[in-house]
Order: C-alpha cells, then structure tokens, then sequence
C-alpha cells in the first residue's frame, strides 16, 4: 500500500459524499469538505466564464485601431472588471478552495479540515462578496482599473467603485478563513507517522500560501476600506488636495498584491510536484529544497513590493534595494524548475493529459519568469512600465502559470474528485490547444510593448494593429482551448467510465481511499510508514 499500512476498511464503494445526502439542502448546509470544494468549483467556473467574456470584448474592440467597437468609459470598465473578476474570484480560490479544499484532509489521512462550519461559511462570504462585487454592472460598472489607484479612485471617479471595494473587501475574509484552516489543520491533524518531511509537496504549498493570505490579507482589506472612507466621507487618506498621500496607497496595495501573487502561484507548484513525481515515477529531486522554496517565496514576497513603483518617484537608492530582493526571489522559483527537470531526468515519463500541461506550465512559467527579471531591472523597467509588456508578462505567470497548474489538478485529480474518467483524447487535444493559442495570445504583446505601446488604451497607432490581430486570433484559438475541458469533464459525468480508486498508480493517501471518497474520508486514520513519493517498489494499491 502506498505511504499507509492501516486502512483497516472502508465504506461500500457507492456510499460516497456524492451520494451522502440529497436535495439542495443537503449541498448548501453541508460541512463535508468535498463538496464545499465542489461549491466552490461551480462558482469559480462561472466567474472565469464571466471574466473570459470581459476579455473577448477587449480583444474585439482592439482588433482595430480606432476604437470602434465600445467608448473610452466602456473599456475602462471592461478591462476593470475582467481583472477584478480573473483575479480575486478565479485566480486567488482556483487551487486552494477547489483542490486544497477536496485534497488536504484526504493527504494528510484527516476526516475533515479543523473548522468545518467556517470552512462553508467562507465559501458563503465568498459567494456574497463576489455576487456585491458582480452587481456592479447593474450600476455602471467600475473604471478605476484592478488595482483601484489613488486619488483617482477614491475621490475623482464617477463609477461604482464603493459598491466594487465592499464586495473585495467581502471576499478577502473568505481567503483569511481559509488560510486559517488550512495552517490549523496541516499543524494538528497530520496521521500518525506523516512528520513534515513526508507531507506531500503539494500541501507544503498550501501551507505557505496559507501564511501569505493570513498576513496579507488585512492589509489590503485595510487599504480598500481606507479608499471607501475617504470616498464616502472625505477623509484625507490619500488624494493630496485633502492632504492625504497617494504612493502610500502603492506601497499599501502592493504590499499585498506582489505576495497575491504567489497566492495564484504557490498551489500550482505544489501541483506540478505532485504530477512530475507520479508521471516519472521518482521521488521529487531534492523533496528538501523544494518544500523549503515554497516557505522562501511566501517571505521574500512581502519585501519586494516596491519594484511596481519605480517611476513613482521613490529614490534611486530605495529603487536598487528592491530590484536585487527581485533577483533574490527568483532563485526559489528557480529551485523548483531545476529540481523538476532533474525529477525528470532519466524518469519513466508517461505523457498523459497532467503531464503535458505540466511542460505547458514549465514552458510559459520560465517565459514569464524570465520577464518578470526585466521588469525587476530598474533602467529597463522605466522604458516598459505600464506597457503591454506588463501585461504579457502578467498572463504568462498568471495564465500560463497558475491556469496550466490548476488545469494540471483537474485532469489528475478528476477521476478521485467525481470516480469517472474522461476522454484522453480530447483532453490532450484541448491542452495542446491552449497552449498554442496562448502563445498566439501573449507573445505578440511582449513585441508591441517593448515597441512602445501602453497598456489599457483602446486606440492606438495602426502600425501596431497586426500585433492585435495575432492576439484576438489567438484569443480565439485559447478560447475553444478552454471550452474543450468544460464538454468533456461535464460528459464524463454521465457517461465515463467508472474509475479505479488509482488509475494513475501514485503514492498519496488520497489515492487509497475509493473513487469517489467516502463521506468521511477514512474509517479507520492510516499509519505512514512510508516517505513521500516512494516509486522505488511500486506495490498494488489496497482499497
């Protein structure tokens, strides 16, 4: 048996938390942690439909030069809300809520998370925050950008911006009750024998994304609550004319939004330990480094903030300081590729649809990686600040990073989360899709930027119209990509095999347990007695 020798017995097969209790009732009080995991991927699914078609009218309008298609107001808010939407209500939940959620317990041979009652209630807060967030566009909609700058969005915008900070600031609660979950039960409710070092990779990334949302959090929650006070009763926080300082509102916003980050990030590195370690059949290279790179990246994330705000007027000095702590971060993250690609290195790789999305991940992590050191350098970050090599470099960790990782998740973890399978064929189909269609997408976006060209304007010179024309093609093209998966998965529902309780033959206590897991996950805690990832005697699994 993989990394247990004690799971005296499990319930029958059909006696899973699917089939637990019925009606909407059942779902919407339930404390199981499976399916306030399964709430939560209804609910970030359709956030990210909503998000994508905000990004489809922005490539639309920019298809053209002359910004024929929506006005100037109607941009802003398009833009505003594709990156509020993407970025808190699909981006920051996607791993941790959905995967964290279903898979913790389960790895760490749990019944449940430490808090079961506030782990639905921040899958309510969520809800309501997002649902205030999304009533916005009944009002007019927002136009202050994602990043709500100050004094501009504090005093001077005419749009909903009060309505839109409520609904973040909502929201940012269900990420600390999260956190706070997870940190709780990773440190108290570990099986007998899974010291630190035997934790999957995967929950040693949960536990550093963990500390990132308890101790970030607040602080933007504070920052958003500060921009309501003063927009609502003039209080002088941030808009000069009323004495305030709008850098302190960079150095507040950033402080959390750098290490936010790593928050989108984090859980899909964990990800892709897990997979590399199974489709190669070879414990993690280095499981030490890799564990410990994830703890450095959530604590060098909170000291390099100011690399956002070198042509806010901060001194040369305070410049220099934080462009090498940006280098310094890089090394963790580099770690983590180098110990990945060793793992692989004379490994028994299995191109299965996780897999491929993990070289899809390596490959745009790397560019955006790399791109992200350009910006980190203060002479060249001057020439590309606020351009759309921004925004390239932006999608290529949060897009090609952070969406590759969780599609990674869902393709492996699928068959245990519903115990079906589904198509492989259109499965590897759809991941190289997004693939080339994401490269059609972003690529050309790093050319035009370096070119010249700002982010967030809706006219522009027609020289740089055939650089927006290969990116709504491949917006296009990334679109299909990413509606594949939502066919076939919803078609393995009804009509997939069943699954065995291992169809990948991995190690992990999650796939000890049936297909899928039963209510309250095991009837008797497991024993490990065994490191983690140890494909070195690949044994039948025992269910």
């Amino acid at each position: 048996m993989s990394n247990t020798v004690a799971v005296a017995s499990h319930p029958e097969p059909d006696n899973n938390y699917w089939t637990a209790g019925y009606g909407l009732k059942s779902w919407l009080l339930t404390t199981d942690h499976k399916r306030i995991a399964i709430l939560y991927l209804i609910m970030i699914s359709v956030f990210f439909v909503i998000g994508g078609l905000f990004a489809v009218l922005i490539r639309l309008e920019l298809l053209t030069p002359a910004g024929d298609l929506v006005s100037s107001d109607t941009y802003n808010k398009l833009f505003t809300l594709h990156g509020l939407v993407m970025i808190f209500f699909f981006l920051i939940p996607s791993i941790p809520a959905v995967m964290g959620n279903f898979l913790i317990p389960i790895m760490i041979g749990a019944r449940d998370l430490a808090f079961p009652r506030i782990n639905l209630l921040s899958w309510y807060v969520f809800a309501i925050g997002g649902m205030t967030t999304f009533a916005v566009v009944l009002f007019g909609g927002v136009d202050t950008g994602w990043t709500f700058y100050t004094p501009y969005s504090s005093t001077y915008s005419k749009t909903a911006v009060g309505l839109t900070a409520i609904g973040v600031f909502i929201t940012g609660f269900s990420s600390i009750l999260t956190g706070l979950n997870f940190v709780v039960t990773i440190h108290k409710m570990r099986a007998p024998g899974l010291t630190w070092f035997r934790l999957p990779l995967f929950v040693w990334a949960h536990y550093a994304t963990s500390l990132i949302m308890l101790i970030g959090t607040p602080v933007v929650a504070i920052t958003i609550l500060l921009v309501f006070l003063e927009r609502v009763f003039g209080v002088g926080i941030f808009d000069p004319a009323l004495g305030g300082d709008p850098v302190l509102f960079q150095h507040l916003f950033w402080f959390y939004s750098h290490p936010a980050v790593y928050i989108m990030i984090l859980p899909s590195m964990g990800v892709i330990s897990e997979v590399v370690a199974c489709f190669s059949r070879k414990r993690i290279f280095g499981y030490g480094f890799v564990a410990f790179s994830s703890l450095a990246i959530a604590v060098l994330g909170f000291l390099i903030w100011g690399h956002h705000m070198f042509t806010s007027g901060q001194s040369i000095l305070a410049g220099m300081v934080f462009s090498i702590l940006t280098m310094l971060v890089a090394i963790p993250s580099a770690v983590k590729v180098f110990n990945w690609t060793a793992t692989m290195y004379k490994g028994s790789i299995s191109f299965e649809t996780p897999m491929i999305y993990v070289f899809g991940f390596l490959g745009l992590f790397t560019v955006g990686g790399l791109t992200g050191l350009f910006l980190g350098a203060l002479g060249l970050d001057v020439h590309v600040h606020d351009t759309y090599f921004v925004v390239a470099h932006f999608h290529y960790i949060m897009v090609g990073g952070a969406i590759m990782g969780y599609l990674a998740a869902l393709h492996f973890w699928w068959p245990k989360i519903t115990g079906k399978l589904y198509s492989e064929a259109w499965a590897k189909l759809s991941a190289i899709i997004i693939f080339i269609g994401f490269n059609l997408t972003f690529f050309p976006q790093f050319l035009v930027g370096y070119l010249g060209m700002p982010r967030r304007y809706h006219v522009y010179p027609d020289e740089f119209q055939i650089f927006h024309i290969l990116s709504t093609a491949g917006a296009s093209i990334l679109a299909i990509g990413y509606a594949f998966p939502a066919f076939y998965l919803i078609w393995s529902l009804f009509r997939g095999e069943a699954a065995p309780a291992n169809p990948w033959n991995a190690k992990g206590l999650e796939w000890t347990v049936p297909s899928p897991p039963p209510k309250h996950n095991f009837d008797t805690i497991p024993v490990v007695k065994e490191e983690a990832y140890d494909y070195s005697r690949l044994e039948e699994e025992v269910v």
